[in-house]
């Protein structure tokens, strides 16, 4: 199936602490391949904005699309990937709750990420401690995209975390997972667990949590492979 025949849309949805300057790799591998690509800026305010936004990107999407989300962006996706023109979900080194769970529920019963260490301002917005930042975040990365993604963080409204997710599309719908095995802001054993739950098809790949920005290769062929294969797939 080519891409002018199958699934030509795709959607990329950023994680906490970020924006969505990390998916240029991907954007330019996927564009080169003839895919249509767009990314959401999520203003990671609250759940419900960012649901939102991802939406209002959806809805200016001409067909069947791919969701992609990393990190919290799973959590996002897993939301708004209800809308009619999603028909598969990639979670990329992501939270997938499920229907009525939190994103932090997700850590329950799973080792702690030490490396991964988050200060919180007095109006409860996280940032990812700076000291700590490229070994917990990008330690594959280059020192320069380090730094840059360090010094360029959007912080978080720490309450995404608590709320709830209403519908989790994956129940519906086809997903992929790609997960980094040096992942230091979620244990393995948690990443594994959401990915099987969710029934996805997993692709494991050396890389830190950042795997979407310094593994663009891997992650692009995960998304083209759904592409292909997400109309004709059984959930």
């Amino acid at each position: 199936m080519s891409t002018i025949e199958g699934i030509k849309n795709v959607v990329l949805v950023h994680g906490a602490f970020a924006d969505g300057s990390g998916w240029r790799g991907v954007y330019e591998n996927l564009t080169g391949r003839g895919y249509t690509v767009a990314i959401v800026q999520n203003p990671l305010t609250s759940f419900e904005d960012d649901v939102a936004a991802t939406k209002r990107v959806l809805d200016k999407q001409d067909g069947p699309t791919i969701l992609v989300g990393h990190s919290w962006g799973g959590t996002v996706i897993t939301e708004a990937g209800s809308h009619d023109n999603v028909v598969g979900l990639i979670y990329v080194a992501a939270l997938i709750p499920d229907s009525g769970e939190t994103s932090g529920q997700q850590y329950d019963g799973f080792a702690a990420t030490p490396e991964f260490v988050i200060d919180i301002d007095d109006e409860g917005f996280g940032y990812l401690n700076r000291d700590k930042f490229t070994v917990g975040f990008a330690a594959d990365a280059s020192a320069a995209d380090a730094a840059f993604l360090r010094d360029s963080q959007v912080p978080v409204n720490m309450a995404v975390f608590g709320a709830a997710v209403g519908t989790a599309a994956w129940r519906d719908k086809p997903s992929w997972a790609v997960i980094a095995t040096e992942d230091n802001a979620f244990d393995q054993a948690m990443l594994q667990h959401m990915a099987h739950r969710a029934g996805a098809e997993v692709t494991t790949t050396p890389g830190s949590h950042a795997v979407y920005l310094t593994q663009p290769g891997v992650v692009s062929d995960v998304i083209v492979a759904a592409a292909e294969n997400a109309l004709t797939r059984a959930v």
